[in-house]
């Protein structure tokens, strides 16, 4: 399972999606597309992913623009895995 993927586990997981997340692709739009996804979910998807992952984000790191896609968001991913393992 590559990054994303686990990703869209965790967001199906965290959001209750029921499996929808596995149609999603990197482009898939999330906040303001997404009606489950509200600041509730927001914290819930923060911590499933810290969880999954073993990370620890950063408030620097958080903005909106990071739950916009998919894609934006397991790129944060991403860039706390490779800062965490330096």
């Amino acid at each position: 399972m590559n990054l994303t993927e686990q990703v869209l586990h965790v967001l199906d997981g965290a959001l209750r999606l029921q499996g929808r997340a596995a149609a999603f692709t990197r482009e898939t739009a999330l906040l303001g597309a997404l009606p489950e996804l509200d600041s509730m979910a927001v914290l819930a998807l923060l911590t499933g992913l810290e969880n999954h992952f073993g990370i620890t984000f950063s408030d620097d790191d958080l903005s909106g623009s990071v739950f916009a896609t998919v894609g934006s968001l397991s790129d944060l991913v991403e860039q706390t895995l490779a800062r965490q393992d330096k």
